[in-house]
């Protein structure tokens, strides 16, 4: 009889850890505090040794950090390629020295995995990545509920139409938007909408994104709340609405600029390098977008505000 229900205890135990294993996901509740509240957006930073001016800028990089620090954000979402390369822990340790005035103001970091995250040795990318995020507790997609706003982070090295992931997803569509929640945020590494589809192979808007565009924006037309969907994965800013939703692309971290070929569909016609954030300020029943671009003159910087738009709910 002890040996049965040692047996039973085991195989349960045994269930337990597998399920734990296979929940990929995770729930999370941030407090930002009274209306209004501040977050940032952007991505794309590579991090990497200083002295490596080919892959990323380390000086820009920084100086972007300081001016998203000074902002005070609740909290920062990332849109990926935090790091040059996952598994090199060189490179984490580099994350960790320059995101220290972002952790010093008090905001919590949000990332979503870029492919350089996982570049390398993929177990040890991801175990360089986790270290770094303990309250995801290794869960690769998560939301966020942070007052009137939902912020759901998708893994989009991972995504597709019939994937576990893409499941989640439709459950937390139906259960997470509740009457408090005004804004849905999705945050993601490989953007939906770009125009590099003519200028870099491999930049184009996969067909894992394009389904998943088409997904959310059908679910839209069903919710009271808004959608909004940030990526990153290219080296510069672009902005699309499509059937409703707001998609932003904010690759410009510090990565090797690359530029678009923009076409009218984009609310951004900037030209050249665009190095910036994104400010998102939440009121009752809008959202303040702000994207601030790093400017230089003679040698000097500076900070110009290069695109916003308000988003609204009833």
């Amino acid at each position: 009889m002890k040996l049965a229900r040692l047996f039973l205890a085991f195989l349960c135990l045994a269930l337990t850890c597998t399920a734990i294993a296979a929940d990929n996901h995770a729930s999370l509740t941030l407090d930002p505090g009274p209306l209004p509240f501040k977050f940032v957006a952007y991505g794309d930073m590579r991090m990497t040794d200083v002295k490596n001016h080919h892959d990323s800028d380390p000086e820009r990089r920084k100086m972007i950090i300081g001016a998203i620090a000074q902002q005070q954000p609740k909290f920062v979402l990332i849109s990926g390629d935090l790091v040059l390369n996952g598994s090199n822990p060189n490179d984490w340790e580099e994350y960790d020295k320059e995101m220290k005035p972002i952790t010093d103001a008090g905001a919590t970091v949000f990332p979503a995995l870029g492919n350089h995250d996982v570049h390398g040795d993929r177990n040890t990318a991801l175990s360089n990545y986790f270290q770094r995020f303990s309250q995801l507790k290794e869960n690769r997609y998560y939301s966020v509920k942070a007052g009137n706003v939902l912020v759901v982070t998708i893994d989009s090295e991972e995504d597709a139409p019939n994937s576990p992931q893409r499941r989640w997803l439709n459950d937390v569509l139906k259960k997470q938007i509740s009457s408090d929640i005004e804004f849905v945020v999705f945050c993601l590494h490989h953007p939906p909408y770009t125009n590099f589809t003519m200028t870099m192979v491999g930049h184009e808007a996969r067909q894992e994104e394009k389904d998943l565009a088409a997904y959310l924006e059908n679910r839209q037309k069903g919710s009271h709340a808004k959608f909004m969907v940030i990526g990153g994965h290219n080296h510069n800013y672009e902005r699309y609405e499509h059937d409703g939703v707001m998609y932003i692309v904010t690759g410009g971290g510090g990565a090797t600029p690359y530029m678009p070929h923009r076409n009218a569909n984009d609310f951004f016609q900037g030209t050249g390098p665009t190095y910036h954030y994104c400010l998102v300020t939440m009121e009752p029943g809008k959202l303040n977008f702000e994207m601030y671009k790093l400017t230089e003159t003679v040698g000097k910087f500076g900070w110009e505000k290069a695109d916003n738009f308000a988003l609204t709910v009833r």
